[in-house]
């Protein structure tokens, strides 16, 4: 069997992983795709690095809304079908996956592990994923490029469109094959923190350029960032661009007409505008919407192999992890990052057989009780 293809197995006591930034020492239970990972990373990252991937916007309706959007779906399993060899492989923009589950882009990973970014890579690279790079990351991207595989450089408009520049030759250079327009954040709402300052190394020129309270006004959000943007981000790479952060039908005809070579559907974790729509609920309509035209990601809430099929089955091309990526570098390293990817698949495979779907095409509306 290659690495995307996998047969479902039943579940199995859990094995050991590697300590926290330390690859290889055993002691707590594996890194997996599961309910509790947040929990668990909370017991080993500093109290401010923890609330600032937690939190959420204001009451954190959004936030704390987006898993439950995933399981209130109920599935029509079909039978009688041959799931004897099942594969999870798919190809997104010319990149062959071992699943259609990718690291999303969260910010400042060295808060969670030493190597940070670099460690994330490596840990996507090994479970056959891609990773999409913060432009709020903690390590330049020809470091994290010499550790990944196939990655796309996830890009805010600043206030300094020179920075901006800047930053996307850089990543075209160190070989990103895709750029990721985040849309969705003129502005930084008050988020449900303590206010406690963020553990990143002070004395690092990169961390003081990125991070919260160190960042000078030219590397903000620019809020007049217009649709023509993805076109002069397109011109300026020569790469195909997404764009993030759309959860709107009218929003995504009008990225696609602009340009854009897929469409995220994302509340960027309930982080921003609170009691925003969640990502499963807002899916369908982009789906709808935009046709085959290009491909629809979404991300927010997946928190199993079952929420991906529910998002498959809804009409996503494949989802992106956010917090999850970020509580497993925290819990093991590289080597906790390639464990949760891969349990995902695990999971995602099992779940495709109990439905009676051998590939990722099979998996289609009809798995959905009452439809989308």
């Amino acid at each position: 069997m290659t690495a995307s293809e996998t047969a479902p197995a039943p579940r199995t006591a859990p094995a050991t992983e590697p300590g926290p930034g330390a690859p290889g020492a055993p002691g707590t239970p594996a890194v997996r795709a599961s309910r509790d990972l947040a929990a668990r990373a909370r017991a080993v990252l500093p109290a401010a690095a923890y609330e600032f991937y937690a939190a959420g916007a204001d009451e954190e309706i959004s936030a704390g809304e987006a898993a439950d959007a995933w399981r209130d779906r109920r599935l029509l399993p079909r039978v009688l079908r041959d799931v004897s060899s099942v594969d999870t492989g798919t190809e997104l923009l010319g990149t062959r996956l071992a699943s259609p589950v990718l690291a999303g882009p969260t910010a400042f990973h060295r808060m969670a592990h030493d190597q940070g970014e670099t460690a994330t890579a490596a840990g996507v690279a090994a479970a056959g994923s891609l990773l999409v790079l913060s432009s709020r990351a903690t390590r330049h991207p020809e470091e994290v490029a010499e550790a990944a595989g196939p990655w796309w450089y996830q890009v805010y408009w600043l206030r300094d469109a020179e920075i901006t520049r800047r930053q996307v030759e850089r990543a075209v250079a160190a070989g990103a094959r895709a750029l990721v327009l985040t849309v969705d954040a003129p502005y930084v709402p008050p988020r449900a923190t303590s206010g406690l300052p963020l553990p990143l190394p002070e004395d690092d020129e990169l961390c003081r350029a990125v991070g919260v309270g160190t960042r000078l006004p030219g590397w903000e959000q620019d809020p007049s960032l217009g649709i023509d943007a993805i076109g002069r981000l397109h011109r300026m790479s020569g790469l195909p661009v997404l764009v993030k952060g759309v959860l709107r039908a009218d929003d995504a005809r009008a990225c696609v007409a602009a340009g854009a070579a897929g469409v995220i559907v994302s509340n960027h974790g309930g982080r921003q505008l609170d009691r925003a729509v969640a990502p499963a609920d807002a899916l369908p309509a982009v789906v709808a919407a935009v046709g085959d035209r290009v491909p629809v990601l979404v991300d927010g809430g997946i928190r199993t192999g079952t929420d991906v099929l529910v998002a498959l089955a809804l009409g996503a091309r494949a989802v992106l992890l956010g917090r999850p990526v970020v509580w497993s570098l925290a819990l093991g390293g590289a080597a906790g990052v390639t464990a949760l990817l891969d349990s995902y698949r695990t999971q995602l495979s099992t779940a495709m057989a109990l439905a009676g779907c051998a590939r990722v095409a099979d998996i289609g509306p009809d798995l959905l009780h009452g439809g989308a």
